[in-house]
């Protein structure tokens, strides 16, 4: 540990799709927001080890203790102290119009001229599409998941080995800074896919994701959560994807 411990409280919207780490095993990114509007990058979680109070979902407080990581200069990241994870209540969709609309911004670019590294921004022209994965990647990403499955002390509880999607997923949009064509890593996407695939088809659960992603979501507003990436500053990320009523003055509905 280095650095100075700080503690936040801070709502979680965006759980990342889980990677093998050499160091950590499996991990997750997450992230969040504090009640003054400010981001917070929670990382490493093995969020598959936490249970009880520490387990959380999207849109729950959460408390937890910190320092800056040594290798990540991004303002935002937060080396989070694992152990010291608790949920501490959640965010009522009136609460959610309240604390989110005013930090909507036009752009990545925008985010990254004010130093920032994650934003909230509102796509326009979206267009939700898929590419299937060949096998060789397919079965590397699976080693990758079989080795870090591996990867845990004597103290941890031993992980289902996860699947990798088939599918890359992918929105192609527009914003205040142009068009972009962004794979989307919000775990809660691949869930969907895998979720819909035990109640009918492939075929049937690709068309359903594309009519919810491209007919219900947009109609009813979608906000797209960003983020950038340490090594590479300039390459912005789809983190994470927000649903918004448009026709209720922007409630969140997730």
């Amino acid at each position: 540990m280095s650095g100075t411990v700080t503690s936040s409280r801070a709502v979680i919207l965006v759980k990342a799709l889980p990677q093998p780490s050499k160091t950590y095993g499996e991990t997750v990114c997450c992230a969040a927001v504090t009640s003054e509007r400010q981001w917070r990058r929670l990382f490493p979680l093995r969020f598959r080890h936490l249970s009880g109070e520490a387990s959380f979902k999207r849109w729950d407080w959460v408390r937890f203790d910190h320092h800056r990581p040594t290798k990540d200069k991004r303002a935002e990241s937060c080396h989070v102290h694992e152990e010291t994870l608790l949920v501490d209540g959640r965010l009522s969709e009136a609460e959610r119009t309240r604390l989110l609309t005013p930090m909507i911004i036009p752009s990545g670019r925008a985010a990254e001229e004010s130093g920032k590294s994650l934003a909230l921004i509102r796509p326009k022209n979206s267009k939700f599409y898929y590419k299937r994965r060949n096998a060789s990647d397919i079965e590397e990403a699976q080693e990758a998941y079989r080795y870090a499955a591996r990867q845990t002390s004597m103290f941890d509880k031993e992980l289902a080995e996860l699947q990798p999607s088939p599918y890359e997923f992918r929105f192609k949009f527009e914003d205040g800074a142009g068009t972009h064509d962004y794979e989307c890593g919000d775990w809660e996407t691949h869930t969907m896919f895998w979720n819909g695939c035990r109640r009918q088809s492939e075929t049937e659960t690709l068309n359903w994701m594309s009519q919810t992603y491209n007919e219900e979501y947009p109609s009813r507003g979608m906000a797209f959560a960003i983020g950038n990436m340490a090594k590479r500053p300039q390459t912005w990320q789809l983190l994470g994807v927000i649903r918004f009523n448009e026709a209720a003055q922007g409630e969140l509905l997730f």
